[in-house]
């Protein structure tokens, strides 16, 4: 599989997230961008990162990625997750 741009990665994660938040009762300041915070801006919860996760895997059409790196730290959990941390996550792993 060819490597993609963070362009690419970007551009394809904003795509998923405007998916999953469709319906959701929002009123978002701005766009989806990079500094977008999974949490605070998007209102996640645990099992929003799960549907996330998945979504990611069947997008990139890529399985077994160490997700445990974006998503711990030190061994807990993070409180926070940006579309940045997961573009970064994303490009050290895809097809890599």
């Amino acid at each position: 599989m060819a490597s993609r741009s963070r362009e690419e990665i970007l551009d394809s994660l904003v795509r998923i997230l405007e998916d999953m938040t469709a319906d959701w009762d929002m009123d978002l300041d701005d766009p989806i961008d990079e500094a977008t915070r999974l949490m605070a801006d998007l209102e996640f919860e645990s099992i929003d990162v799960v549907q996330f996760i998945v979504a990611i895997e069947e997008r990139f059409q890529q399985r077994g990625m160490p997700f445990e790196e974006l998503l711990m730290e030190d061994g807990r959990y993070v409180d926070e997750i940006t579309v940045r941390d997961t573009v970064d996550f994303l490009d050290r792993h895809l097809a890599g």
